[in-house]
């Protein structure tokens, strides 16, 4: 009798022995049941295919169990998602890479804005005396003003005929207004519409210059220019 007592302890001990083996954690708690590779398995089992624990939760192995066949929760730890189990170990797949960083955004560049601003210009015409036909000297003023009307929103072009003091009133008035006219002629002739000019006649009322003299008197031989329009300007 005190020999089967002997050999019962030893087989306990032995058990006892793989058991502790397999007592590493993390493994399967006692309440979780370990399902059994089919269709064969290492393991113990019952008529479910649950392999059998003891009551410390280990797991009961057959005769022919080797390390190839342990399972996660018996001899293998259990992974949490998304772990995965690679040679015993549960391993974490690499966290994903971080996207490339978006290309910074062109620099909004604000749209000029057109905006429009008063222009106005004014040219002298001469003429000469007790005439009503432009001198060259005169064309060229008006040349040089047609051009600058190139890039406005023209309104109106103002055309007042002057004259010296030799002469009545009423003559010079109306010689004013012939000098005036010429200036729109030309003008037109520069593709201006002629609904845009307007002309006026002042005589020998408002001289430019002193009478007396030839000088003041050619200056006073004129026609008196005035632009007025718009211009669109980025800003």
């Amino acid at each position: 009798m005190k020999k089967l007592i002997t050999v019962l302890l030893a087989a306990s001990a032995a058990i006892a022995g793989v058991a502790s083996a397999q007592s590493a954690p993390p493994y399967a708690p006692l309440t979780t049941d370990i399902q059994a590779r089919t269709p064969y398995s290492a393991y113990v089992q019952d008529a479910r295919g649950v392999i059998a624990r003891n009551p410390f939760g280990l797991c009961w192995r057959t005769g022919y169990w080797t390390p190839a066949d342990a399972v996660p929760g018996c001899d293998a730890p259990l992974c949490v998602e998304p772990e995965k189990l690679e040679n015993g170990k549960c391993v974490a797949p690499p966290p994903p890479a971080a996207p490339a960083p978006a290309p910074a955004p062109a620099p909004v560049v604000a749209a000029p804005v057109p905006t429009s601003e008063k222009v106005s210009y004014s040219a002298d015409a001469f003429f000469d005396f007790d005439k009503a036909i432009l001198k060259p000297a005169g064309k060229s003023s008006l040349d040089e003003l047609s051009a600058k009307l190139g890039d406005m929103n023209l309104e109106v072009i103002i055309a007042v005929g002057h004259t010296d003091s030799i002469g009545t009133d009423a003559y010079n008035h109306k010689l004013s207004i012939r000098r005036a006219e010429a200036v729109k002629a030309y003008l037109k002739g520069k593709g201006i519409e002629d609904t845009r000019i307007y002309t006026e006649g002042k005589g020998e009322s408002q001289p430019k210059a002193d009478n007396k003299t030839a000088e003041g008197r050619a200056q006073n031989r004129r026609v008196e220019i005035e632009v007025v329009g718009t211009r669109t300007v980025n800003k």
